[in-house]
């Protein structure tokens, strides 16, 4: 799918389809979801420029995603989407800053764009230059990922009370509670590990870009907009030094909660190994009344049965006391 934004009059035009060859040469910035080969070839010849396709943006080597072509820069990153349908993934963008317009080439949609083409159509003053529809839509890119890691934060917080609630707790609550509660602390740490590696990859590539663009900036972009590139490389620097924390938080959290598991399973061992060793008297008491001896005077005893069963019982109470009184149990 096509749309193009072009500023007429003050105010913003958008259009949704395919354009004319003239409309396309107006516009300042053409937006391409999913393009089609029909699509790309309109773009490429009415700005005489290629379009990379899917597999080239891919590509992983910064000679592959950031170079200048003639006068056009194309610049390549991966960008974090669907984090609020919990279906979250990245997803290679292309920028291509030819003149007098901006081409981008996606094929998943960040909440950054479609929040970034509701406010180009109240303030048409963000979309006047082609650089400046690229620079302010990194500025909204960079508040959504502020957005992304203060809810991840939040969500970390919550797991952090949730897990140390449950340590601090009654050593006799129920079990398969402290299990769920445990597991679910995982889960959202699971969690939080993604979205901030995915979010970091993104400021990775922000910066990445922001300073190839910094390079170009005496060609490609206006005097007007150069000081954007500053504030945007110094949000984005922000962000990546507020995600290494949310990160080193999340190492932390989860070392925390498989501590609290290993003490849990070293309980369980020891209550184990104590029952085991209590026992062992009363085995061993059992094992010589079981023999088959002819001469065993205690098996002509009235009292000799219920003086066994007493001898076990007392032998297994008497280490169980013992163990108490030095604090293993």
């Amino acid at each position: 799918m096509m749309t193009t934004y072009t500023v007429q009059a003050g105010r913003t035009l958008r259009q949704e389809g395919v354009p004319s060859a003239e409309a396309l040469r107006q516009a300042v910035w053409i937006d391409l979801l999913c393009p089609t080969p029909e699509e790309e070839r309109l773009v490429q010849q009415a700005l005489a420029l290629e379009i990379p396709t899917r597999e080239e943006m891919q590509e992983i080597e910064s000679s592959s995603r950031l170079y200048k072509e003639a006068e056009a820069l194309f610049l390549t990153a991966n960008f974090l989407y669907g984090v609020e349908e919990g279906e979250y993934g990245s997803t290679a963008i292309t920028f291509v800053l030819a003149g007098s317009a901006l081409v981008t080439v996606r094929y998943a949609t960040p909440k950054a764009f479609a929040a970034f083409a509701a406010r180009v159509c109240r303030t048409p003053g963000l979309i006047e230059t082609s650089d400046a529809v690229m620079l302010h839509l990194f500025e909204q890119v960079v508040d959504r990922l502020a957005d992304v890691l203060e809810r991840t934060g939040a969500d970390m917080d919550r797991a952090s009370r949730q897990v140390f609630h449950t340590a601090r707790g009654s050593q006799k609550a129920k079990v398969k509670a402290r299990d769920a509660s445990l597991k679910d602390a995982l889960i959202t740490i699971g969690q939080v590990g993604e979205v901030t590696s995915r979010a970091n990859e993104t400021l990775l590539g922000l910066t990445r870009i922001l300073t190839f663009v910094g390079a170009e900036k005496d060609t490609a972009v206006r005097k007007e907009n150069k000081t954007l590139i500053k504030t945007v490389m110094r949000d984005v620097r922000s962000l990546v030094e507020h995600a290494a924390f949310l990160n080193n938080k999340a190492n932390f959290l989860l070392d925390a909660v498989l501590g609290i598991i290993n003490i849990d399973q070293s309980g369980i061992i020891k209550t184990f190994t104590v029952a085991s060793v209590a026992l062992m008297p009363p085995t061993l008491i059992a094992s010589i009344y079981g023999m088959n001896f002819e001469l065993m005077p205690e098996l002509q005893w009235r009292l000799g049965y219920p003086l066994a069963l007493l001898m076990m019982v007392v032998s297994a109470v008497l280490p169980i006391l013992y163990f108490k009184r030095k604090g293993w149990l």
